[in-house]
């Protein structure tokens, strides 16, 4: 029997046996999971009271009786539920922790949803051209309340951040809508126009013709001589459209009326444009390591790939690509490769990471976060996977069907397992892997809600194999790999 001694108030005390803690431990196979995950930390964790309410420290004594009682505890559990309390840092095997209670889970509204307008853009579709979105180019753009440098500042925008043009008001400055319908003027040098292969000539079509004053000003004349009479000014960023031009001189439209300037004090205009990637081959190989052998399977099937000359990446690395594609024009190796694993436990950890490390591969392995505990897959265990450059996401916490889930259970989830992944690991947590690959257009707005960038489910017949849109990123192809398959039969499920 090992034996933990920690001090602790009287109030905490009474916090330990209230009706609360009993009703949390019969909720849930996640509250279940809390509580041993939080043990720890409300025996371990808490000190004395300082000031007039300090009291004598007691002792506590944690037995191996109440480790498997705890363990029990989470192999129990009805299907609802409740999502209560404030936030709450979750521990798992160490991790220090912060609440109102070891057994409060965090709200949706703790949840860090701050990238989520950023997914969402992401996964925008470009090809049908009908939103005019610009994003931000520089480090930094100010937006102004009139198109001049020396009009209030209204809001100051970070690189990559979405606009929606109102209209070009000349060469130097646009006028852009912001989040929530605010409008102001941006210089227009420091945005482009999202766009994709296919529309970027359409795009450009649109300012054929168009041309602006690269002077401080132009004069136009009555006739094409130097002499002819002025009819008045051009000024300098001004945008004209030529009725007809030589090689010296341009027929304008001014006034109502038509007069000629000289060619070299015009250029031609057209903005910046994004070119954004819009489709991928990515095949992303889903294997189940609860079948047997295929971790063997998995070392022939790397050393087939690199025989292919295929480029093996994780999930993060093609996020961190999406993401620079916001900024500028970058593609997907055409023979990358994802190798994705579920299936992963307490008891296969070691030999799946130790197999993959003697290939020198790093996959994405996504767990359940059943299985993250002081028995079974501790902290150490994931920050050893985390900094050999394993990408850990979400294989959600039970592994239950998400079809099958009451909308407040499937919520909690996609986002509490998120939510324990990201305080473990330091890092996003972008993607997560539905149970049995099934999923619908319910559980997909659910997981956009929970902050998903990804989601992998398997893969539709009707659809090109191993290719993935923006548009179905939240529900990107996972092709289940079998441990039968010869090295003939897999390359020809990659290609």
């Amino acid at each position: 029997m090992k034996r933990y001694s920690s001090p602790r108030s009287s109030r905490a005390a009474h916090s330990a046996r209230s009706p609360r803690s009993s009703r949390s431990s019969r909720s849930g196979p996640l509250v279940a999971f809390l509580l041993i995950a939080s043990f720890g930390i409300l025996f371990a964790g808490c000190g004395p009271i300082q000031g007039p309410e300090a009291v004598e420290p007691e002792e506590f004594t944690f037995t191996e009786e109440d480790a498997m009682r705890f363990q029990e505890l989470a192999n129990e559990g009805e299907d609802a539920v409740p999502l209560t309390g404030t936030k709450v840092l979750l521990s798992v095997g160490g991790l220090t922790s912060t609440g109102t209670s070891p057994l409060d889970l965090p709200s949706p509204e703790a949840l860090d949803l701050t990238l989520a307008d950023t997914y969402e853009a992401l996964r925008a579709d470009t090809t049908g051209g009908t939103a005019d979105t610009y994003r931000v180019t520089n480090e930094f753009v100010n937006i102004r309340s009139q198109p001049s440098v020396t009009s209030p500042l209204l809001e100051r925008l970070e690189q990559g951040a979405a606009l929606t043009l109102v209209e070009f008001v000349n060469a130097a400055w646009a006028k852009v809508s912001m989040a929530g319908g605010k409008q102001g003027y941006v210089s227009s040098r420091y945005i482009a126009k999202v766009t994709s292969d296919d529309r970027l000539a359409e795009e450009k079509k649109v300012f054929e013709g168009l041309y602006y004053v690269n002077f401080g000003f132009v004069n136009v004349r009555k006739d094409p001589d130097a002499q002819s009479e002025k009819l008045g000014e051009l000024p300098g960023q001004a945008f004209v459209r030529p009725l007809s031009t030589d090689a010296v001189w341009a027929r304008v439209p001014f006034e109502g009326k038509e007069g000629y300037v000289a060619i070299q004090y015009l250029s031609p205009f057209s903005p910046g444009f994004l070119v954004r990637q819009e489709r991928y081959t990515l095949p992303i190989l889903h294997y189940n390591i609860a079948e047997q052998g295929v971790i063997d399977a998995i070392s022939r099937n790397v050393d087939a790939l690199k025989r292919g000359g295929y480029r093996i990446i994780t999930l993060r690395d093609f996020y961190d690509l999406v993401l620079r594609q916001e900024l500028r024009d970058v593609r997907l190796d055409p023979k990358s490769v994802v190798i994705a694993v579920s299936g992963i436990t307490p008891e296969n950890v070691r030999a799946l990471s130790d197999a993959l490390n003697a290939k020198n591969v790093r996959a994405t392995l996504f767990l359940q976060t059943q299985h993250l505990n002081l028995s079974g897959i501790t902290e150490k265990t994931i920050l050893t996977l985390v900094a050999n450059g394993f990408d850990i996401q979400s294989g959600t916490h039970t592994g239950d069907d998400l079809r099958s889930l009451v909308d407040q259970r499937l919520a909690l989830e996609l986002e509490q397992s998120r939510a324990i992944l990201e305080e473990m690991t330091k890092k996003p947590v972008f993607a997560i892997a539905y149970p049995q690959g099934g999923v619908n257009i319910r559980v997909m707005e659910l997981a956009k809600k929970a902050g998903y960038l990804f989601g992998i489910a398997l893969p539709d017949p009707a659809k090109p194999k191993n290719t993935l849109t923006r548009a179905e990123f939240l529900s990107s192809p996972g092709t289940p790999v079998s441990s039968t398959l010869s090295d003939e039969e897999f390359l020809v499920l990659v290609q």
